[in-house]
């Protein structure tokens, strides 16, 4: 049987801790009007935005193929400026048993460091380590990053 496993990737941004935050507390709906190339479509299935529980339907693409992904977001911290989700359904889990993601940011004295962690059971030993979708999290870091630069 797998076992559950940890990775981590981080990255600095230019734009303020705060207003990078508040994207994925906040506006997570804007996504695909401010990457569009990357992010085509996020749906609400249940609950409010940004608050724990509530439950998304994300279609992205980290490259030629669309993913699909149901999230729950599982727990938020403002004052630490973490969000903690759970991949539910989708394409992400043909290859896990569960998956966790948090984001963190952290100020600094200019702009923040942004912190993606994932918790993973594979399905079997053979399944790949998921540096694909932190990646991806690391491009969409910096493309939200430029969004706010620009805004």
């Amino acid at each position: 049987m797998a076992k559950m496993s940890k990775m981590e990737v981080q990255t600095e941004v230019n734009s303020s801790a705060d207003k990078f935050y508040n994207v994925f507390r906040h506006e997570v709906q804007l996504m695909p009007k401010i990457i569009p190339e990357k992010i085509k479509d996020v749906k609400l299935l249940q609950g409010d935005w940004g608050t724990v529980g509530s439950v998304k339907l994300w279609t992205y693409v980290p490259d030629k193929n669309a993913v699909i992904v149901k999230e729950m977001i599982e727990a938020i911290d403002d004052e630490n400026k973490t969000i903690k989700f759970k991949i539910l359904d989708g394409d992400v889990m043909k290859y896990y048993n569960s998956f966790e993601s948090t984001i963190q940011v952290t100020a600094k004295e200019k702009g923040g460091l942004v912190k993606w962690a994932a918790e993973y059971e594979k399905l079997t030993d053979d399944v790949p380590d998921p540096k694909g979708q932190l990646d991806f999290a690391l491009e969409l870091s910096k493309d939200i990053d430029n969004h706010l630069l620009k805004a």
